[in-house]
C-alpha cells in the first residue's frame, strides 16, 4: 500500500538553483583547455550528480594527478565567478515551496558551505536553514542511498513516506535505493529518458510538482498536498 507523503526532499543544484548549466559550461571549457575534449552531453553523463571524489578520480585517470589539481582549482574559481555574476533559482521554485503543505528539506552532494552560498544568493536558504543535509554528513554521497536515509532519519520520517525531487541519474538511483518515491525534473540538463529509466516519475516544469504530489496523496488516502498561502516553514 502507498504511504501518504510526509516529507519532500529536494536536491539543490539543478532543482532549487540553476547551477548545473553554469557548471557544465565551465567544465567543457576546462576539458578543452587541459587536453580532454568533452561535449556537454559527456559532462552531464560523467559528472552531473556524482560525488566530487568520483569526478576527481575520472580526471586523474584521464589527465593525471597534477592536471586534476589544476582542473579543480580553475573550476572552483571560474564557477564561483559565474555564480556570483548570474545565479538564479529554478523558475517557479518559490511558488512551489509555498504550495507544499508537508515538511521539506534539502539533501545535496554539495558541501554545506556551497549549499548555503547558492541558496543564500537566490533567497532560498531561510526556507531550509535548519533542514539542509550534505554528502559530508555521511560516508558516501549519491548514488549511495545513505544521504537520503540520513535526511529522512533526521527529519523523523520513514523512507516510504518520503518523496524526492531530483534532476540527475545518480540522485534518482539513490532515492530509489533508499525506498523513496522520486520525481525527476527534466527541465534541466539530464534527458527525460535517462531519469525515467532510472526509476523517476518525470516532469518538465517545476510548477507541476504540487499537483503530482497531490495525486500521490490522493492515491494513498492522505491529506492533499496542495496550494496554500505563503508561510514560513
Amino acid at each position: 500500500m502507498i504511504k501518504p507523503i510526509e516529507l519532500v526532499i529536494f536536491d539543490c543544484d539543478g532543482v532549487l538553483v540553476d547551477t548545473e548549466r553554469i557548471a557544465v559550461r565551465v567544465q567543457v571549457a576546462l576539458a578543452a583547455e587541459l587536453g580532454w575534449p568533452l561535449t556537454e552531453e559527456d559532462i552531464v553523463g560523467r559528472f552531473i550528480g556524482q560525488p566530487s571524489e568520483d569526478i576527481r578520480r575520472q580526471i586523474i585517470d584521464a589527465l593525471g594527478v597534477e592536471t586534476a589539481v589544476v582542473w579543480r582549482e580553475e573550476f572552483e574559481r571560474r564557477h564561483q565567478e559565474a555564480v556570483d555574476f548570474g545565479l538564479t533559482a529554478i523558475e517557479g521554485i518559490p511558488e512551489v515551496l509555498d504550495a507544499i503543505a508537508v515538511p521539506t528539506c534539502v539533501a545535496s552532494n554539495g558541501s554545506h558551505a556551497k549549499i548555503r552560498s547558492n541558496l543564500g544568493r537566490t533567497g532560498l536558504y531561510e526556507r531550509f536553514a535548519d533542514r539542509v543535509f550534505s554528502a559530508s554528513d555521511v560516508p558516501r554521497g549519491k548514488p549511495d542511498p545513505g544521504l537520503f536515509l540520513h535526511a529522512a532519519r533526521e527529519m523523523g520520517v520513514a523512507p516510504a513516506a518520503c518523496a524526492v525531487v531530483e534532476d540527475s541519474q545518480p540522485g534518482v538511483r539513490a532515492a530509489r535505493a533508499a525506498g523513496m518515491r522520486v520525481f525527476g525534473y527534466a527541465g534541466g540538463l539530464t534527458p527525460a529518458e535517462r531519469l525515467a529509466e532510472s526509476g523517476a516519475q518525470v516532469f518538465y516544469d517545476m510548477r507541476e510538482l504540487p499537483g503530482l504530489l497531490r495525486e500521490q496523496q490522493v492515491m494513498a488516502g492522505g491529506l492533499a498536498v496542495g496550494y496554500r498561502p505563503s508561510t514560513t516553514r
